[in-house]
């Protein structure tokens, strides 16, 4: 029976195995194909697009409060009336800023030549402002190296100003640090910098992650380092220490005041105690400007944002992550990612092959494209970019090929369908074939005729187009079967055919598959009307003789209860009784047992015959045979001889002791009084044992000296028992 089971569970897998391999490797196919393309980089452009506009339609986040940002701006420079800014200014500038007291403050403007006047007062505020960094650009292969005042070098106090630009001239990633090619030891990004002078006053510094991955740790935040292929990207450079940066929205997300009102002290010194204060270029003259992700706008050209507020955001971006646990970008490892598109990808295929249908597979697809997208946007939320181009290119084109297939497939279908129709038609027993919701997409000449229907009026209805009620719903349970079981069928339904004569039909169904799995099922019919009236002809006739023979057989059964029972209590009479004890004889020698036999007259039933009447007489007689057969076992038998003689037949005796108490239990029972009929009547019974083979070897023996003993019994005061005189061996 197990074995039976696991066989049909490995069969049904089998042919779901079977069923789904066109989706499977469609999936598979098609998610090769498109990770292949990724990798060549032509979905990275849409990737980063898509990236973008999710970050920007992020809910806007409240400003940072610990960052204030300096501006120079045109208006500011025809103020100053020179740019570059004069030494002097700066200097004014540094010194307002250190007596503020502020915690850090970020030089973002390039001074490595003096700008007269004011120079020797510019390296007195370096000098002086140990919370001071400035920027210095590294030389890459675009540009040269562009060095950093003397002075903050020599005081480390310096932050290089590199950016990483995507291909679109985005910066989605911010540098932490960069070793450069020579010995020395890695460098700082400004950001970094202005950061940890911010940090390291809460207790924070620098370390190395506790999951020993080599990251960098800062509080509970772990700054995951950026590799060539994370995310969207495709073989980008990950040189330096790169993260994905995580601004907090567009432009104007932090306090900002020009650097006119500040040296006019126009400006609370409280905006900038205790805060990180960054000063740089907003001038679009100078044109140190931006591109982020908050730069990409639907239907808008793309909004740059000064490089000042750019580094605003890095910073706020590590402050928040290591201060107040906000979350930073990361991406999914290229394993999940490729199971990810592949699910898409299986989701195309299955949508499509379900519906069947081109326009309600793109509305499928559609739906599920929006499930894709609002999945990816909530992840986006909590710090996780996941693909979204990709498994949205895979799913269209899997369903775009599984819609194809199906296609071809019907066309086929359509051709052997006509091929099909051609064949049934030869063939004289009606004949349909259903599809799998029901509908009859195939029938013959001979079902048309049967049903009394033409075939126009038949083809893509069901049986509740046709049938009455009851006879669609048989129908239907019938099929429903097959579909589930996979197995062939055979059935007897009634059928109603157009003019309202009903037959009684035989139909045979079976399950089949063409080549693109569809499943439809086969029905062929026989009208079994005129058989299945001979059957009942038949069936009746042979009721009415099981009849009569029933009869016959109760007949002979009262004459055999009547020619072996006694007509008045309905015991075993005297003939019987005789075939019971040769009965029981015959068993005790073939298995070495003992029988007893019983002999009871009632003491005194004549007088009570003769003064109570004859009706008393034969109640009392009933009331005894009742009593005798409640003190016994089932196996036992107790017969009347006539009068008031009783036998008690009691094969496999152990003992003559037994017999004894069997005695005694009779006596006791029949010693109670018997109420008959109003009247209250007391009787007592002698009662005579003998015991086979101790004391007899055969019937009339064994009869004839049991009747002796209940004699004796007589003889000794009535109302006992007494065992035959013959000697015997008491077990």
């Amino acid at each position: 029976m197990a074995f039976d089971k696991h066989r049909d569970f490995l069969q049904r897998l089998y042919k779901v195995t079977q069923r789904r391999h066109r989706v499977i490797l469609t999936a598979l196919g098609v998610t090769s194909c498109v990770l292949a393309v990724r990798f060549a980089g032509l979905l990275q452009g849409w990737e980063l697009a898509t990236y973008d506009q999710m970050i920007h339609l992020r809910p806007s986040e409240p400003r940072d409060d610990r960052i204030v940002i300096v501006t120079v701006d045109d208006s500011d420079l025809r103020q100053i009336g020179k740019y570059p800014i004069p030494d002097a200014e700066l200097a004014k500038l540094l010194e307002i800023l250190r007596m503020a007291r502020s915690r850090a403050i970020g030089l973002d403007i390039y001074r490595d030549l003096p700008v007269e006047p004011g120079h020797q007062a510019l390296m007195q505020a370096y000098q002086q402002n140990p919370n001071l960094i400035g920027i210095t650009y590294i030389a890459d292969q675009d540009n040269p190296e562009v060095p950093a005042p003397p002075v903050l070098e020599r005081l480390n106090q310096v932050g290089f100003n590199n950016l990483v630009h995507d291909q679109d001239d985005k910066v989605r990633r911010g540098l932490l640090y960069w070793k450069p090619e020579d010995n020395h030891p890695a460098r700082q990004s400004f950001a970094l910098a202005l950061a940890l002078k911010y940090l390291r006053m809460q207790g924070i510094k620098p370390e190395s992650a506790t999951d020993r991955s080599g990251n960098l740790q800062l509080g509970n935040a772990i700054f995951r380092r950026y590799t060539a292929n994370e995310g969207a990207y495709i073989l980008s450079d990950d040189g330096g220490y790169q993260i994905l940066l995580n601004p907090r929205g567009p432009v104007n997300s932090f306090r900002q005041v020009s650097i006119t009102d500040v040296l006019a002290e126009k400006v609370s010194p409280e905006i900038f105690r205790d805060r990180i204060v960054l000063i740089g270029y907003t001038a679009v003259s100078v044109n140190d400007f931006v591109f982020t992700s908050y730069s990409s706008q639907l239907l808008r050209a793309p909004r740059a944002i000064a490089g000042v507020e750019f580094h605003a955001h890095f910073i706020s971006q590590i402050l928040s992550a290591a201060k107040d646990g906000r979350t930073l970008i990361h991406s999914w490892t290229d394993p999940l990612e490729w199971l990810w598109i592949l699910l898409w990808a299986g989701a195309g295929a299955v949508i499509s092959w379900q519906l069947r249908s081109p326009r309600l597979s793109m509305i499928g697809i559609a739906i599920a494209g929006i499930g894709l997208v609002l999945i990816a946007y909530g992840s986006l939320l909590i710090g996780w970019w996941i693909p979204v181009v990709p498994p949205l290119v895979t799913m269209t084109v899997s369903a775009i090929v599984i819609i194809s297939h199906i296609a071809r497939v019907q066309e086929e279908l359509r051709r052997s369908k006509e091929f099909l129709n051609t064949i049934i038609n030869t063939i004289p027993d009606p004949i349909f074939v259903k599809d799998r919701h029901y509908r009859w997409v195939v029938l013959n000449e001979a079902f048309s005729r049967f049903l009394g229907y033409p075939l126009a009026e038949l083809i893509e209805q069901s049986d509740y187009d046709v049938f009455p009620q009851a006879e669609a719903d048989v129908f239907r349970q019938q099929d429903g079967m097959v579909f589930r079981t996979e197995r062939d069928a055979h059935n007897e339904e009634a059928f109603t055919d157009r003019n309202g004569f009903t037959h009684q039909i035989e139909t045979k169904r079976s399950l089949h598959k063409d080549a693109a799995g569809n499943r439809f099922l086969v029905g062929i019919i026989r009208d079994i009307t005129e058989r299945k009236r001979i059957e009942d002809d038949l069936k009746r006739t042979t009721a009415e003789l099981v009849q009569s023979n029933a009869e016959l057989q109760s007949a002979a059964t009262q004459l055999n209860h009547v020619a072996n029972h006694d007509s008045l209590t309905g015991l075993p009479n005297r003939k019987l009784f005789h075939e019971r004890l040769e009965q029981a004889i015959a068993w005790a020698k073939e298995q070495d047992q003992l029988v007893a036999l019983l002999f009871l007259d009632l003491d005194g039933f004549k007088q009570i015959n003769d003064t109570k009447g004859h009706n008393i007489g034969d109640l009392l007689l009933k009331a005894v045979a009742r009593r005798l057969i409640g003190c016994l076992r089932g196996s036992d038998t107790v017969a009347r001889l006539g009068g008031d003689e009783f036998t008690v037949i009691l094969p496999g005796i152990p003992s003559a002791q037994d017999a004894a108490r069997v005695a005694t239990k009779l006596l006791t029972t029949l010693a109670k009084p018997f109420e008959l009929d109003g009247h209250l009547i007391s009787i007592t019974s002698s009662v005579g044992i003998s015991l086979y083979p101790q004391q007899a070897s055969d019937l009339e023996t064994l009869l004839k000296e049991a009747d002796n003993a209940m004699y004796r019994a007589k003889q000794a005061g009535k109302g006992r028992y007494e065992f035959s005189l013959l000697p015997m061996e008491v077990g």
